[in-house]
């Protein structure tokens, strides 16, 4: 009941103040029940809906970066387990430089190795700080996997050019370099 109403009604006397006075308390109890039952606009449901689609978003993209990271971890933990088994015992007595990224790193090997070096039959990998010599079969996996793990992986030549000017010339063995 408006309040205009409810004075000409107790003007008129057809009600009176006590039951005017309970009908106003009814009417505020249930506006506080119906926000305490939170009565939901339409408004306040796309809101929801918006916020929840949100979050859908937002862990399908964790969800893919945790799977990506995965997916990283389990080809490094392949890598270095092909080269583990595959590594060739490198000592020896003749140095052999090689370059990584911008530095000059030298290992020394024997001249077995130097030469299967040098032909492109070894190739260089490197786990964590260091350097591993594995067959170039190996390495082709490798590089499959993970391109940054091999350092060194010098290309055989099958013949050399016909045009070679210096190809009557041959290079002597106790040549170093």
């Amino acid at each position: 009941m408006s309040k205009s109403l409810a004075e000409q009604l107790l003007k008129a006397g057809l009600g009176d103040a006590k039951k005017l006075k309970n009908i106003k308390k009814e009417q505020h109890k249930e506006r506080v029940q119906a926000g305490k039952q939170g009565k939901v606009t339409l408004e306040s449901t796309v809101l929801a809906e918006q916020t929840r689609q949100a979050q859908i978003a937002r862990d399908r993209e964790l969800n893919l970066q945790k799977k990506l990271e995965a997916e990283k971890k389990a080809l490094a933990a392949q890598v270095k387990q092909i080269i583990e088994l595959n590594s060739i015992s490198f000592k020896g007595e003749q140095a052999f430089n090689f370059t990584d990224g911008t530095l000059v790193k030298r290992l020394y090997v024997n001249a077995t190795i130097h030469q299967q070096l040098v032909k492109g039959l070894i190739a260089i990998a490197k786990l964590g700080e260091q350097y591993h010599l594995i067959p170039i079969q190996v390495a082709d996996k490798v590089l499959q996997r993970l391109p940054e793990a091999i350092i060194l992986q010098n290309k055989q030549d099958e013949a050399a050019p016909e045009d070679d000017p210096y190809a009557d010339f041959k290079i002597p063995d106790d040549l170093m370099w």
